[in-house]
């Protein structure tokens, strides 16, 4: 997987928050006239609009299995859509009853035009999944988030997920053992420290958002979270408060790298590749992306919270129907086979994310790579989402992920410019000023 590739994957899952988190809240914009993003099927025909994902090769593989599909009497048409602008091409088009009739897209993309009644629910789709035994293929937990009072806003596809990755041979040089819980996180990353390399890598500079992630995956991992069980916004919590103050003691010891702040995905690759970075959260994947498949870069244990809790972040991408289609029993047919033939993407290795059933990770040409067998086992069954402490997706995520409130109160505590209760403070009013109540 390339770096652009994985970069792409990365911004993906956010793009209707960061630069759209404003307009969340506005109308759908006015047609436009669509261009080439309306094309692509005409009457009976399922129009499937994705995003790239990955490589080019992704989307030339996905669009043979879309355009494989034959039921309901429909056949389907795939259109890629960039994500520069993928908001207003959503927007416009859908306003103009020129849309899709299935998409991929933004991680929360399904809730927003839920909002605006526009997505049909994916109930029908589940209860056939239920008699395929398709259902059953899940990995745990994975469905719950989509499950709103009025049905599943959407169906899961891939897991972006946040795992601790460590340099083996770097922890042998500094004499030390792997961090099982946070005391011992800090005395790596000191003996880290004593050669050349950083004990929590991250970065938020442009583009950048793992710095953002590694903030509230360490308030999850201490039984925390941005918001309450019911969705009200809880930063001052005890928990957070912990965390963010354990945060800034490995930025004061030197463990964090002071030019993190403005790192991008890029810079931190080449950290992980030049052995600068001993340990820290990234995506899957990490030997591919930066090039040293050489064995010696390794998923990590999950640590253990101050509290005994443990907990990492995950970004389920999703596909939702929409309720302008030729056919709402052809948009449901299509998907169940969509999700059905996803297998070939991983079976190519494709794929930057996790999938979301069990049969998929028990292909060889996943389950050869033991840090992907150690994710699925270790992590992803204690990954919660950006509504933690909450449960389930809602459209008010989108003024959090990828929000100027998140950025700025990660830049504060990245450089240490504040206490952990007054940059708390300030994050939980910049996001009162942006969440729907």
């Amino acid at each position: 997987m390339t770096t652009k590739s994985s970069a792409s994957s990365s911004f993906s899952r956010r793009g209707f928050l960061g630069f759209a988190a404003a307009a969340a809240s506005a109308p759908l914009l006015a047609a436009c006239g669509g261009g080439s993003a309306s094309q692509g099927g005409g009457s009976g025909v399922v129009k499937f609009w994705d995003m790239p994902w990955a490589t080019p090769a992704y989307n030339d593989a996905a669009k043979g299995l879309a355009e494989g599909f034959s039921g309901s009497g429909s056949k389907a048409s795939y259109q890629i859509i960039q994500w520069n602008n993928f908001y207003q091409t959503f927007s416009s088009a859908i306003a103009s009853k020129t849309g899709p009739a299935v998409s991929t897209g933004g991680g929360f993309q399904a809730f927003q035009f839920e909002q605006q009644g526009q997505i049909a629910y994916a109930d029908k789709v589940i209860d056939k999944m239920k008699e395929t035994g398709q259902f059953d293929d899940f990995l745990p937990g994975v469905l719950d988030p989509f499950k709103s009072d009025k049905g599943y806003v959407a169906v899961p596809w891939q897991l972006d997920m946040r795992v601790f990755w460590y340099r083996k041979s770097l922890f042998e040089q500094a004499g030390v053992g792997l961090p099982t819980d946070w005391p011992s996180l800090l005395e790596a990353g000191k003996a880290l420290k004593k050669v050349g390399a950083f004990g929590f890598t991250t970065g938020a500079g442009a583009g950048n958002n793992y710095g953002n992630h590694s903030m509230i995956m360490m308030m999850v991992n201490n039984g925390g979270g941005v918001f309450t069980k019911d969705g009200e916004l809880d930063l001052l919590n005890d928990r957070n408060v912990e965390a963010i103050e354990f945060i800034l003691e490995l930025v004061s010891n030197g463990i964090v790298d002071p030019a993190a702040v403005s790192y991008t995905t890029d810079n931190m690759s080449a950290q992980w590749k030049d052995k600068k970075a001993g340990f820290g959260l990234f995506q899957v994947n990490v030997p591919q992306r930066v090039g040293d498949t050489s064995g010696d870069l390794l998923v990590a244990d999950p640590i253990t919270g101050p509290h005994g809790d443990k907990a990492t972040i995950v970004f389920p991408n999703n596909i939702m129907m929409y309720k302008n289609t030729p056919s709402q029993e052809a948009s449901e047919a299509f998907l169940v086979y969509y999700l059905g033939q996803l297998k070939e993407l991983w079976r190519k290795k494709l794929m930057s994310a996790l999938p979301v059933f069990k049969s998929i990770t028990e292909i060889p040409e996943f389950a050869d790579d033991p840090n992907n067998v150690k994710i699925v086992k270790d992590w992803q069954p204690i990954a919660k989402t950006f509504a933690s402490q909450g449960n389930t997706l809602n459209a008010n995520l989108a003024a959090l992920d990828g929000g100027q409130a998140l950025n700025q109160f990660t830049q504060t505590i990245l450089t240490g410019q504040s206490d952990a209760k007054s940059a708390l403070q300030t994050f939980q009013a910049g996001l009162e000023s942006v969440i729907k109540k």
